[in-house]
């Protein structure tokens, strides 16, 4: 039986400027996961816990804690972005619409610029923009950000899998 090579991400070759990735899956946002964010991160803010309070903003109801929206919609881009590198940086962040328990989110990123890192010949600057789309097509986050990615020739080893010990004997 041999084992079938899975998808390792993208190299600094593979990005061109213009290049337009959209997250394969969606992710519905549940109750819980805004409450545990907001409470790991002790933000004490009543829109994002408290129903009652939240009642009475303009929106009705709890907002999802923004710094989830933005971790959660980074996440859907890594596999297509920076799988094979590391964040640099955030710019521009907005969020220009809400999004509640209940919404489901993509990750639409768009390539804005590529070029050697001037410090390290092993690696490249990928700078994006990130839009977070709900399913009726409303934009809750927009960003841009740097990631320092690995060129193919340098990254290190993908096959990091164990080696299965014997089961005989």
């Amino acid at each position: 039986m041999a084992a079938k090579a899975g998808w390792e991400g993208r190299y600094l070759e593979d990005f061109e400027t213009g290049d337009v990735f959209r997250s394969r899956v969606g992710r519905t946002v549940s109750e819980a996961d805004n409450t545990w964010f907001t409470l790991l991160t002790n933000n004490d803010n009543q829109i994002h816990f408290n129903a009652e309070y939240a009642k009475r903003t303009q929106w009705g109801q709890r907002l999802v804690n923004s710094t989830f929206t933005l971790a959660l919609v980074t996440g859907l881009t890594v596999t297509d972005v920076s799988q094979n590198g590391v964040a640099l940086g955030w710019d521009t962040v907005r969020l220009p619409n809400p999004l509640f328990a209940g919404d489901t989110v993509w990750a639409e990123t768009e390539v804005l610029s590529v070029r050697e890192s001037r410090s390290d010949p092993t690696r490249g600057i990928v700078k994006v923009r990130t839009r977070g789309v709900k399913q009726d097509g409303t934009v809750v986050i927009e960003f841009e950000r740097s990631i320092m990615v690995w060129k193919r020739a340098h990254a290190p080893a993908a096959n990091v899998f164990p080696e299965i010990a014997s089961q005989e004997g």
